[in-house]
């Protein structure tokens, strides 16, 4: 069958023949139609997120949309290496499959699974909100934390602040959910001040950022006085654009109610995940959610797998 195949961890993968996959017992075939190329694909394409293999050669992509071979329409996810969803068959386990909305077509899903999960799944399973909450998503101007806004928004939450760097798109959240914008400054003293002035009340953050921007967030929770008890913040951490590491002074989590959880595989359960998925796919269309998607061929693979497009690339089968 065609594939993107990786041959290298430091290198592009590269479109060419791969072997049939063939299920075992409580594994279903999928004819693939679509597959994202997002942050955690291409983590694990390069051998660098801590769920990656370490053998080579293999088929990237951890989700996608295609047909079972009864004709059904689904969102699958996780194929067993070495085969991903990056080619025109892969094998998947029965039970990560879920169907797909009729109103949906599969680029617009395959484009949004992934950065929708990584919200809805923090927000559901981890920090368990409650309808009227204060949510801040922290790193709100990239394609995950754009639609953390409008999924934040449609679950309840009474108020929704943004924070990031691109000022251009965090003026257009507004329009998406967000209430209030925190913008993150280049000094360390402007971004401490910013986050001072604005976390008053929140009671989740979800942070896609992490390093400095979320040491930084930590201790302005930590130094909100006033309350005694101090009022409870969960801190959800989901990616780590800004950083891996963060300085944590024990102070910070003795004199706050900061609770802090990730979000992802292991912390959350494939098969929850795949319920989140459903429950967000369902969702698109009623909450109206602004997705960017750019249908690319997967015969391109290896000239646009590091290419800067505006949209959300997601590779087709055609």
């Amino acid at each position: 069958m065609k594939a993107a195949i990786v041959h290298s961890f430091d290198q592009p993968p590269r479109f060419g023949d791969f072997a049939d996959p063939v299920p075992a017992p409580g594994e279903v075939l999928v004819r693939v139609s679509a597959a994202s190329l997002n942050l955690l694909t291409k983590a694990r394409a390069a051998g660098s997120h801590y769920s990656s293999g370490k053998e080579l050669n293999f088929v990237p992509g951890v989700d996608g949309v295609g047909r079972l071979e009864d004709g059904r329409r689904v969102y699958f996810v996780s194929p067993p290496a070495p085969f991903g969803s990056m080619a025109v068959l892969t094998k998947v386990a029965g039970k990560f499959v879920v169907p797909i909305p009729d109103e949906v077509d599969d680029v617009t899903m395959a484009a949004a699974a992934n950065p929708a999960m990584s919200s809805w799944a923090a927000l559901t399973e981890r920090a368990r909100m409650q309808k009227g909450e204060t949510v801040l998503i922290n790193g709100a101007t990239g394609t995950s934390g754009r639609l953390a806004v409008q999924i934040a928004r449609y679950l309840g939450a009474g108020k929704v602040i943004a924070t990031g760097r691109n000022r251009a798109t965090l003026e257009k959240l507004a329009a998406l959910g967000a209430d209030a914008v925190i913008p993150l400054e280049d000094s360390a003293e402007s971004m401490a001040a910013a986050f001072a002035r604005g976390i008053e009340g929140v009671d989740i953050i979800l942070d896609y950022l992490w390093g400095k921007p979320a040491e930084l967030l930590i201790v302005a929770v930590a130094r909100q006085g006033g309350h005694d008890p101090a009022p409870r913040v969960r801190l959800v951490q989901i990616g780590s654009m800004a950083g891996a590491v963060v300085a944590l002074p024990a102070a910070a989590l003795r004199s706050s109610g900061l609770e802090l959880m990730g979000s992802g595989i292991g912390s959350v359960s494939i098969g929850s995940l795949v319920r989140v998925i459903g429950a967000a796919a369902r969702a698109i269309v009623p909450g109206k959610f602004a997705i960017e998607a750019e249908a690319v061929p997967l015969k391109d693979v290896e000239a646009t797998w590091n290419a800067r497009a505006e949209g959300r690339i997601v590779y087709t089968m055609d």
